[in-house]
């Protein structure tokens, strides 16, 4: 079994692989950042930038708008495209971590829930009196990681408010055995937010042995009844020819990823689906403005053992499809990991709560493609009444039989 590679605290020289972004159009160019309809501020702040852009017509602040996939102010409606200029999404070797950036590069404040734990960082003024996970009302405000390492690269939020609520009353009127009442549940708190994952390049180098197996028939004489009288006769008997049998494999892992959430259930989250990492663009604050960002609660180390569990149970299984033969047995597996890279990103999801017979159920929206996912309520009734017409059925069949 490999082992995950130590972590040091810094690394003198940098080999970042680096992902070059396409430079801007010219019209982008010229923005600079801001755009002719916009200026940002930036004034330091405990070792951040607290970025505000703010509206050149009404001089109002400018919030992401992922319905127009810019910057949006609320007052007069000027839209502001955030230039997606020339960038370096880099990704570190695992001796490079004391070299990454840290904090969002943007002052934050943190509200962290009593009852799930999960830490959602706000911009500038931004706050919440409830989980945007769970709901729960008691939430403590307090100041952010400060020495958390910054993300890379994000996937900008695609999905507007109104598609959100939208896309809840399709799922919640899609499900089967639920209340009738749930398809009029009211979407308490959707929010919009950033989640964490870590992403993970390796490839990997797998020797495997194994007994090989192929399936032969022999006739060997067996007691068998025959007309109430056992008598022995030949019958066919399935044999097993076992050889030993060795192999070698290599693969590549490309943006594997793991989650770093603590408001996000794995349940949830694999429900959710994937993201597509192409769709990844060097960080930048003005994405934050006006959204969350929680501070992943999974480390780089713990991440690393997660994916390299993953990685090792698949190279299992692919090396026992390279195994000849009709069955297998003693299959070992010796996998040598090399070019480790990693690297930090914000993924986009709606979370909400609704309210249903005095409890509080979560739902989450992918923020790009707008699948909806979440726990919701059975009814009895309705479960009571197909047994019960199961039943029932079953009955009125033997009676028509026994006729």
């Amino acid at each position: 079994m490999s082992q995950p590679p130590p972590l040091p605290p810094a690394a003198p020289e940098p080999a970042s692989r680096e992902q070059r972004v396409p430079a801007p159009s010219a019209s982008d160019a010229s923005v600079a950042g801001t755009a002719a309809g916009a200026a940002a501020t930036e004034p330091e702040e405990s070792g951040a930038r607290a970025v505000q852009v703010t509206c050149r017509n009404c001089g109002a602040n400018m919030l992401w708008d992922p319905a127009v996939d810019a910057l949006s102010c609320g007052y007069c409606g000027i839209t502001q495209a955030v230039p997606r200029l020339e960038g370096t999404i880099v990704e570190r070797t695992m001796e490079e971590v004391g070299s990454a950036a840290r904090g969002f590069g943007v002052a934050t404040r943190a509200a962290t829930c009593t009852r799930c734990g999960a830490k959602t960082d706000f911009v500038g003024q931004e706050t919440s009196t409830s989980c945007v996970f769970c709901g729960a009302p008691t939430v403590l405000e307090e100041s952010s990681y400060r020495n958390a390492l910054r993300p890379e690269s994000l996937i900008p939020l695609d999905v507007a408010r109104s598609q959100v609520d939208a896309a809840f009353q399709r799922w919640a009127g899609g499900l089967w055995f639920r209340p009738n009442d749930l398809k009029r549940a009211r979407v308490d708190g959707a929010r919009g937010l950033y989640v964490p994952a870590w992403t993970f390049d390796a490839a990997v180098h797998s020797q495997w042995s194994a007994d090989a197996g192929w399936y032969y028939t022999v006739m060997e004489p067996r007691p068998v009844l025959v007309n109430g009288k056992m008598q022995i006769r030949m019958v066919p008997v399935q044999k097993v020819r076992w050889e030993p049998a060795f192999g070698e494999r290599h693969d590549v892992y490309d943006d594997l990823v793991v989650h770093a959430s603590k408001g996000l259930s794995p349940k949830l989250a694999a429900e959710l689906g994937g993201f597509e990492t192409k769709g990844l663009v060097p960080y930048r604050p003005e994405y934050l403005s006006g959204w969350g960002a929680e501070e992943y609660a999974v480390d780089l180390e713990a991440g690393w053992k997660d994916a390299l569990g993953r990685i090792e149970t698949r190279q299992t299984e692919r090396c026992s499809g390279d195994v000849p033969g009709d069955t297998q047995r003693n299959l070992r597996v010796r996998n040598t990991v090399s070019g480790v890279r990693w690297k930090l990103v914000l993924l986009p999801v709606w979370s909400l709560t609704y309210r249903h017979a005095g409890k509080d159920y979560a739902v989450l929206v992918h923020g790009t493609s707008g699948r909806v996912v979440g726990d919701a309520p059975y009814s009895w009734i309705k479960i009571a009444l197909l047994v019960f017409g199961i039943g029932l059925g079953i009955l009125l069949l033997l009676a028509l039989l026994s006729l």
